[in-house]
């Protein structure tokens, strides 16, 4: 069993950054391939970026790429999402996301969630 819990979210300006984090609980977190999607309003999940297990690779949305970038903190137990020149269709609610198979883009194919935080970004 894995517990996520997002933090770091908020409020901030076109251009600026944010750096959110994600700590889980359980002893097996560095055996687990972390991911970042996000819900806008009236809008399914999306895909941001993914981890794999030990941090060796990376994977980013075409929409992301180039400005965020996602790592992990094995002994800490925590993986990050930097995000820098945010644009406000970057608003939405951010979820971690946990799986015990390979990185995967697909929401339902994580095993564990985050309750999520939300970031906005104003113009």
């Amino acid at each position: 069993q894995v517990q996520l819990v997002e933090s770091g979210g908020g409020l901030v300006q076109a251009g600026g950054s944010l750096r959110l984090s994600c700590a889980a609980s359980g002893r097996t977190f560095g055996s687990y391939a972390m991911g970042w999607f996000r819900r806008a309003p009236g809008k399914e999940h999306e895909f941001v970026a993914a981890i794999s297990w030990k941090g060796r690779s990376t994977y980013y949305s075409d929409s992301v790429k180039g400005r965020f970038t996602i790592s992990r903190d094995n002994a800490k137990n925590t993986v990050y999402l930097q995000m820098n020149s945010l644009k406000p269709e970057d608003t939405a609610v951010y979820y971690c996301a946990a799986r015990s198979n390979s990185y995967s883009d697909s929401f339902e194919k994580y095993d564990y969630w985050g309750q999520g935080t939300q970031v906005t970004v104003s113009s």
